[in-house]
């Protein structure tokens, strides 16, 4: 859910916790890799611990300012090997820990702290006889010996979704504390009479990044942004598009963000961190409808859907931010379309690749067409390949309750079974296709009449004649 905020005509920053993010990494080792969360680059308190492995590579454990017992503990025999890398993501939301494996939706292991706190850095070491290899994010491999020692690093990336209805001067500050501090970013919207944004580092002037802006914003309605770090590289995006970046060449671990507005404007604000790489939380009960109640900002019908067609549901009413659904179940089909933006994904969305996280499958619309395209919830965005180039769209339909099958095909050709996920301007049947393209997986739209399947990549459409197709069981 959003949080609500209003800021006064005056230059005092209301802070709060960034509380959602994710991080993947690799592992080898024979026992005992240890993972610490905490706001600053230090131990401390607050701070998280999550032990894999320990116990003679028994058992894995979360645990909270080095205090027993253990908030959580499960059975993990042989989860670490000395002898190849394992994949694991880990995530966390509002208080809500969780740990599972690469290529699963559902953690083995998790924990509700009733008092959250905001989270910039993460350390890693190794013990009782195990050193250890890392990969992060996909970057370079970081050892650590058998000595207990978290080596820290700033967490790699994070998100805000913000929409703030003021005059001009909305500003937004990054901080690796509860109040301004050195490091810390400065993002100017609307300033100078509502003319420029800028981006600024330590309260510094010259300004790190400055675009003019005029009528940015406005008081009549909220303006939508989305602000994202990624290793040091700090965008703001309206519509999909970058507005104004900048990269930092010595990133900070961002744990807190402040807002305010000035020289008469006064702002209202709705505010929700997003969880960038982690992969959407399974429901409970296995494919259907049924989510924990306790997950928090959605609403499902209790009944599941029966059947193998598709049925398309508008999934955003009036109890925004937030998600529901009709009380009645769509007749027609378990795989709907639900509607969705900003990078959010819903319970049960279909999973169709990966490049550095999971990728979703999902639609939007683009001059006049309904194509199917990838999610990249990092990015707030669906991205969909048209006129040669990569779309990226902040608001789009997701594909959920389906089993999918994907089965290889070539030419423009679809196998029987294949789902009917959009159509082009001129009213041509569009199917869901996905293609390896360096290294990653990633999902587009085959278009029988072109004989390839087209996936956006790297700001290009690019044509694929052998590919995957998805077939909704």
């Amino acid at each position: 859910m959003a949080q609500e905020l209003t800021t006064e005509d005056k230059l005092e920053y209301q802070f709060h916790p960034v509380t959602s993010g994710a991080l993947h990494f690799k592992v080898r080792a024979a026992n005992d890799a240890h993972i610490a969360l905490t706001p600053g680059p230090a131990e401390g308190e607050p701070m998280y611990e999550i032990f894999i492995g320990g116990w003679g590579n028994s058992k894995t454990a979360i645990r909270r300012d080095r205090q027993k017992p253990d908030k959580a503990l499960a059975e993990t025999p042989d989860i670490l090997t000395d002898a190849e890398y394992r994949g694991f993501w880990l995530r966390w939301a509002g208080g809500s820990v969780a740990l599972g494996k690469e290529g699963e939706t559902a953690p083995f292991v998790s924990w509700d702290d009733p008092e959250p706190f905001g989270i910039g850095y993460y350390g890693i070491c190794t013990g009782w006889g195990a050193t250890g290899s890392w990969l992060i994010e996909g970057g370079a491999e970081i050892t650590t010996t058998d000595n207990l020692q978290y080596t820290y690093r700033p967490i790699p990336l994070g998100a805000l979704h913000v929409e703030v209805r003021a005059p001009s001067n909305a500003h937004i500050a990054l901080t690796s504390a509860k109040h301004e501090t050195e490091p810390m970013y400065e993002i100017l919207l609307g300033g100078w009479d509502n003319s420029a944004s800028v981006i600024r580092y330590n309260r510094q002037k010259p300004d790190k990044a400055r675009v003019d802006t005029p009528s940015l914003l406005t008081n009549n309605d909220f303006s939508r942004f989305v602000v994202e770090w990624k290793h040091g590289h700090l965008k703001v995006k309206k519509n999909g598009s970058v507005l104004i970046d900048w990269q930092d060449p010595n990133p900070f671990g961002i744990s807190h963000y402040g807002v305010r507005t000035a020289w008469g404007a006064q702002g209202h604000w709705k505010i929700k961190t997003l969880d960038p790489r982690a992969p959407a939380p399974a429901p409970a009960g296995g494919p259907g409808w049924n989510i924990p109640a306790a997950t928090p900002g959605w609403t499902l019908p209790t009944a599941t859907p029966t059947g193998g067609a598709t049925c398309w549901v508008d999934a955003r009413g009036a109890s925004q931010p937030g998600w529901s659904l009709p009380s009645t179940t769509p007749t027609g089909g378990a795989a709907c379309w639900v509607e969705a933006q900003g990078g959010e994904i819903p319970p049960n969305a279909t999973p169709g690749g990966f490049d550095n996280e999971q990728l979703y499958v999902g639609r939007a619309k683009h001059e006049g067409a309904l194509i199917p395209g990838k999610i990249v919830p990092s990015h707030g965005v669906c991205y969909v390949a048209w006129g040669g180039l990569e779309h990226g769209k902040t608001e789009y339909e997701v594909l959920t309750g389906c089993e999918p099958a994907w089965l290889p095909a070539t030419g423009g050709q679809v196998p029987e079974g294949a789902l009917p996920s959009g159509e082009t301007e001129d009213g041509e049947p569009l199917f869901v296709g996905r293609a390896t393209h360096e290294g990653t997986t990633t999902v587009g739209k085959v278009q029988q009449s072109h004989n390839v399947c087209y996936i956006p990549y790297g700001g290009q459409e690019l044509s694929f004649p052998e590919y995957e197709v998805l077939v909704a069981k």
